[in-house]
């Protein structure tokens, strides 16, 4: 292991084990958390990875305790790694007064105004930095590295998948913000990060990349799973607009609507091995 992680925790779970670690980016500036949980097959030929981005207000510990992530991550031999949703301990001003912007808040997007740039980063930081991070501490194969997660993590995944091409073999997502240009909380975060000139937004809105996007197509349709019942589908997360996008763009997408299940954690929960078998599956059909 790299002098450059510091461990913070390792825990015993299932045939494998669950770390976090800390580490000094220099990307977004300060000192970074992640989770990653490594199957004890790691430890002896190179397997799969899945980085997994969380939500609003969350940060390295939500995910690897409240999805049971573990025992699916060391059923399927998968490397599972999620990084932090923000810069941390920054003090900039104003990055702890709302829920939906700054310290837990960071859109996975690389500021551009000045007040932020040094420290908001976060589209380079998962991308470039985190990325390089994993592969090179861990036994990683990096012919089969998919993206995924969680409502502003789903927007992650998706922008990150579209704006990478062939830097992820697959992507999923839970309850995504898809259009990031019409949802109150991106909206309020694009201003203050990247300025007035809503034409820089749309570098950052999953609904405009697909249509920009060459890249390798998936084997099967992107997964994309909903709650029938989650209460900022129709206002924040925009799922018709993604439908529409794709469409015209020839993209291939499941929008799964899960009858009764609402926007937290119990509902990816749920549904998070059929993410994991999707993954798989386009793993098995690399061209």
């Amino acid at each position: 292991m790299s002098s450059e992680l510091t461990l913070e925790l390792s825990s015993k779970s299932f045939d494998g084990y669950q770390y976090v670690y800390s580490h000094d980016s220099f990307t977004v500036d300060c000192t970074m958390k992640f989770g990653v949980y490594v199957p004890t097959i790691a430890d002896n030929e190179c397997v799969p990875l899945l980085i997994f981005l969380s939500d609003l207000t969350s940060n390295e510990q939500n995910f690897i305790t409240q999805t049971g992530v573990q025992r699916l991550a060391s059923k399927y031999g998968f490397i599972v790694a999620n990084p932090d949703t923000s810069p941390r301990g920054c003090n900039i001003e104003g990055d702890r007064d709302q829920r939906d912007f700054g310290e837990g808040a960071g859109y996975y997007i690389d500021a551009t105004e000045d007040k932020w740039s040094n420290n908001y980063q976060m589209f380079s930081y998962v991308n470039d930095e985190f990325y390089e991070l994993i592969i090179r501490n861990f036994n990683v194969d990096i012919s089969r590295i998919g993206i995924f997660g969680h409502s502003m993590g789903g927007h992650g995944a998706l922008i990150s998948f579209f704006k990478c091409p062939g830097q992820y073999k697959s992507v999923s997502a839970f309850a995504p913000i898809c259009s990031a240009l019409k949802c109150e909380w991106s909206r309020n975060a694009f201003t203050k990060f990247l300025g007035q000139d809503e034409t820089l937004w749309k570098e950052y809105d999953a609904c405009e990349l697909v249509s920009l996007y060459h890249g390798p197509m998936p084997y099967a349709p992107v997964l994309i799973d909903l709650g029938s019942n989650d209460q900022y589908k129709d206002d924040y997360l925009f799922p018709d607009k993604l439908l529409e996008a794709c469409c015209n763009a020839s993209f291939p997408i499941q929008l799964r609507q899960q009858i009764g299940y609402e926007h937290g954690y119990f509902f990816v929960m749920t549904f998070l091995e059929d993410h994991f078998k999707y993954h798989k599956n386009e793993f098995e059909h690399l061209k």
